[in-house]
């Protein structure tokens, strides 16, 4: 005796268990509380510092660095990111997800407070921004042409 053979002798309760078992299916994925894509916002701040002339290893040596140690030593950081270019510097801060951002902001600002005396003289103070990573577009899409004008391109 195999398992196939009690449902072909008793069609009426494998039709039965077969509803059953599709009702049951519709009723908890409608009940079912889980998102596909849940909104997880994460605490980020970036920071930007510029000093007209610099080039982008001056700026990574003796802005970033400074900066970057000093918030290292802020609680709940997960990860430090930083771009040094021809006279900027961005350094992107994410925070844990149980992280106040208003706190992590103040945390921030007293970090860059502390490092102003080790920064280089004629450097615009560094500024903070909250940042929402979400909100970046996932594509940035750019069309030419030589055979249609910008307006009908753009339509």
């Amino acid at each position: 005796m195999n398992l196939s053979e009690v449902f072909i002798r008793r069609p009426i309760a494998t039709t039965l268990i077969m509803a059953g078992v599709l009702i049951f299916g519709i009723v908890g994925y409608r009940v079912l509380p889980v998102s596909d894509l849940p909104n997880v916002d994460y605490p980020v701040i970036s920071v930007n510092a510029s000093l007209p002339g610099a080039s982008p290893e001056t700026m990574a040596s003796a802005v970033a660095t400074p900066l970057e140690k000093q918030f290292t030593t802020i609680a709940g950081l997960d990860a430090m990111t930083s771009s040094s270019g021809p006279g900027t510097t961005s350094i992107t801060l994410q925070f844990s997800l149980g992280r106040n951002i208003d706190a992590a902001a103040q945390d921030v600002q007293a970090a860059i407070a502390k490092t102003l005396r080790s920064l280089p003289t004629g450097i615009v103070p560094p500024s903070y921004q909250k940042v929402n990573p979400a909100d970046s577009p996932i594509l940035y899409l750019a069309l030419t042409s030589q055979m249609l004008p910008l307006s009908q391109l753009d339509e």
